[in-house]
């Protein structure tokens, strides 16, 4: 089987034109006859994928991606010969034949692939450096959250995806739940009132102790390019999960659920491309093991129109996970499982009307992303919202790490007064590793 071919992912579809002057009103949802026999999509006519990063999450996405008409995917890259072949293995036995091609180096695959757009799941230190690098071969980007592993990362891939006209699509996928964007168009149309306070729970902090000796590598794996731009360290048998554990390639719960729930609760706010003005956490961290993440934290923020939000792992707030808005008439509390709450459950009973705010809607997280490639629109989780979501979690963890209050400029996005602190919002990458053009 040749190579699928490659659309031209900036005019699908757009160069129908017939004449100067001349306007066509093209079909949102492909008509079943334009598609080939039996509805089928023309090989020309599908958003070919790879994948970087074939693990759990990588694997989830592999597989949603491959259950839509119009997408094909092709390749995958993972450091672990099991992930990639057990990738690869996936994508011959859904379309029948050998054709899906493996790699082991993230630069070898960007190389090589001529495919449009490409899914990241990956461990937070890479975040940052295989972005850009994605951006810049001017692929359109499913990333997982966190955005970043760093504030000052999160604004290089902002900066790539911009400059390269890239349409990206964070795993946010919660703003694509009925109940969620629900809640969210109930409280940014005052339905509870002006809001003064928010209490985001996040899930509670990292497992307990456990020895992680050093151990051999497994064969298949490549350790060192799996730590990256990380520190140098002996494999103890993290990588595939429990690296969420360690800050030096994550921020434990808080970071890994901050694009979710901070997500929301800055969503229904309005305030989802802007950020707090000041943070003041505090975090209780283990004692012993090579688990270093908080176990306990407790997060508060202050925005600049007035609104304070506290986000912290759910034992520490009384409606435990989720968003929960408070305002001078009411709160509205939602969480996964479509459960959505209110003061009173007539509010929930309100409709949205005409000329009030209506949120962007999306019914398919994945489907929002490929619609976008062809449309060239935004995503409902761009980057540039995804890093507003993650950097609130990231100035905690930093007021956390520094014990003392974080004054901070949304718009310059600078620490105020404070270069300790400011040092912290980027780390320092390992050689021989890079972003480009950094």
């Amino acid at each position: 089987m040749s190579e699928p071919k490659k659309i031209d992912r900036r005019n699908f579809f757009g160069k129908m034109a017939v004449g100067a002057g001349a306007a066509i009103t093209l079909p949102y949802i492909i008509p079943s006859s334009a598609l080939g026999k039996d509805g089928a999509v023309a090989p020309s006519n599908r958003v070919v994928m790879g994948l970087i990063g074939s693990g759990s999450m990588g694997t989830g996405d592999m597989h949603e991606f491959m259950g839509k008409p119009d997408v094909q995917m092709v390749a995958a890259c993972d450091v672990d010969k099991q992930h990639r072949e057990s990738a690869k293995a996936a994508m011959d036995a859904k379309y029948g034949n050998s054709d899906a091609r493996i790699y082991s180096d993230y630069r070898e695959f960007l190389a090589q692939e001529k495919i449009d757009a490409v899914i990241l799941a990956l461990p937070d230190q890479w975040h940052g450096i295989i972005a850009v690098a994605a951006a810049n071969a001017k692929l359109d980007i499913y990333g997982q959250k966190p955005l970043a592993r760093t504030i000052w990362e999160g604004k290089k891939i902002i900066e790539a995806v911009e400059k390269n006209n890239v349409i990206w699509q964070t795993g946010s996928w919660q703003r694509s739940e009925a109940h969620f964007h629900r809640a969210c168009e109930l409280v940014i149309n005052g339905r509870i009132g002006k809001v003064s306070f928010v209490e985001v729970g996040l899930p509670d902090g990292s497992p307990t102790y456990s020895a992680h000796p050093v151990q051999p590598v497994p064969e298949g794996l490549d350790w060192d390019m799996w730590l990256g731009p990380a520190p140098s360290a002996p494999y103890r048998g993290v990588c595939h999960w429990d690296w969420r554990w360690i800050l030096d390639y994550s921020g434990g719960q808080l970071t890994d659920w901050a694009g979710h729930h901070i997500d929301i609760a800055h969503w229904g706010l309005g305030l989802d491309r802007t950020g707090p003005i000041e943070i003041d956490a505090r975090g209780v961290y283990p004692r012993d093991g090579i688990f270093d993440v908080p176990v306990e934290y407790s997060i508060h923020a202050k925005y600049a129109n007035g609104i304070e939000m506290h986000y912290a792992n759910a034992r520490q707030v009384p409606h435990g996970m989720g968003v929960c808005w408070y305002g001078d008439k009411g709160w509205i509390h939602v969480d996964r499982g479509e459960r959505l709450f209110a003061s009173d459950p007539k509010i929930l009973e309100e409709k949205i009307g005409d000329n009030e705010i209506k949120l962007y809607r999306s019914l398919n997280h994945t489907q929002n992303l490929i619609d976008c490639i062809r449309s060239r629109e935004e995503t409902i989780t761009p980057c540039q919202v995804a890093h507003r979501s993650i950097s609130a979690a990231l100035l905690g963890e930093i007021s956390m790490l520094t014990g003392r209050k974080i004054k901070w400029n949304p718009d310059t996005q600078e620490i105020i007064d404070d270069p300790m602190a400011s040092r912290l919002l980027r780390r320092p990458f390992r050689t021989p590793w890079k972003l480009e053009g950094n």
